[in-house]
């Protein structure tokens, strides 16, 4: 799996050099980098779609969340959803738009299906050949499939770019853990090879880093559940149907579950895994627990080390001057202005 994300990223590291026009050092507002990168990683490795139709998909999808997230901000009135207000169209159009972008990869892949592989081995694969097997005592329709996909393909995407976003960040600012990870890796993969699955599973400084990069800026800072009976959690009463919001954002820096340093930048609270970083061994929440969590925990956190593995290979990352600190919620942890960064290739001559 590591092949075809490491072949990305390449891609994304060729763009940039055709940015550099000499310049040894240059600047790189790298979220809307990594915004493209898991794009076309998860176009790539789920649905085998070509990097075309994955920006294409990026594009709709990223115009789709931010018509989204402003409605978030809005005052809900039950039924006006259903209006043909400007803003509902709009939503309504982009909407049909990632579908029909989506329904034609599916197309594509139901007309290439072979006899050993059938409609693949990927996810869409997987879901496709569900769908179709007469083993199944429910089959997936269409339109559950393209549903899915939107999840996925969401979910593939915007969390990991945010994850990397935010672990670029705190490397920049902490330059001394940037050169401890690049040592790290030129010990363990060298200074050009794309890293496989052994060898990410040696790089336990860069676990340490995501770790903490997760506590201190996880992209989902809060899940909601609603309960399905009458239950008591400790000495609380919780009535069947009561919405519950899970702060992790507030878990995470609680300083009488991580100590008085609960605010720092301390990778080496992981140096024990995560169950003893904290007093709770659950105090970590990035991808939840339980029956519930996040599905794709293993495809993220390869996805995450194979990028900044290959970065920290090619590249010394700096914050720019323009860099304004201003986290905001809006669904997702984002940064309000973007990370511009400064990317100085190790090899100038490169």
């Amino acid at each position: 799996m590591t092949k075809p994300m490491g072949d990305c990223t390449l891609r994304m590291f060729e763009e940039w050099r055709k940015q550099r026009n000499g310049e040894v050092v240059i600047k790189i507002e790298i979220s809307k980098e990594f915004h493209k990168l898991t794009a076309d990683i998860i176009a790539t490795t789920a649905f085998g779609s070509s990097y075309a139709e994955g920006i294409e998909l990026c594009r709709s999808q990223t115009e789709l969340e931010k018509y989204y997230n402003a409605s978030l901000n809005k005052v809900f009135i039950p039924g006006t959803q259903y209006l043909p207000t400007p803003t509902n169209i709009k939503l309504w159009e982009l909407d049909k738009k990632v579908k029909n972008s989506i329904k034609r990869i599916i197309d594509a892949r139901l007309k290439s299906k072979c006899k050993t592989y059938g409609y693949g081995d990927d996810l869409l694969g997987a879901m496709l050949n569900a769908a179709k097997s007469n083993e199944h005592e429910r089959m997936m329709r269409m339109d559950e499939i393209i549903e899915e996909c939107k999840n996925f393909y969401y979910a593939g995407q915007g969390t990991i770019s945010l994850a990397l976003t935010w672990t670029t960040m705190l490397l920049s600012l902490h330059q001394d853990w940037q050169e401890k990870l690049r040592e790290e890796v030129f010990n363990e993969c060298g200074k050009d090879k794309i890293p496989d699955s052994d060898t990410l599973s040696k790089l336990k400084l860069l676990n340490m880093v995501l770790m903490e990069s997760l506590r201190l800026y996880g992209p989902v800072i809060k899940m909601s559940r609603e309960a399905t009976q009458d239950m008591k959690v400790g000495h609380l009463e919780i009535p069947k149907g009561t919405s519950i919001i899970i702060p992790f954002l507030k878990m995470h820096t609680d300083k009488a579950m991580w100590g008085e340093d609960t605010e720092q930048f301390n990778p080496l609270r992981f140096v024990n895994g995560i169950s003893q970083a904290a007093i709770h061994p659950n105090a970590l929440n990035a991808f939840s627990i339980g029956p519930r969590a996040c599905i794709a925990k293993n495809f993220a956190m390869i996805e995450a080390k194979t990028v900044l593995t290959m970065i920290l290979q090619q590249f010394r990352l700096s914050l720019s001057p323009e860099y304004k600190h201003t986290p905001v919620d809006h669904f997702n942890l984002f940064p309000q202005y973007g990370l511009p960064v400064m990317l100085q290739p190790l090899d100038s001559s490169s």
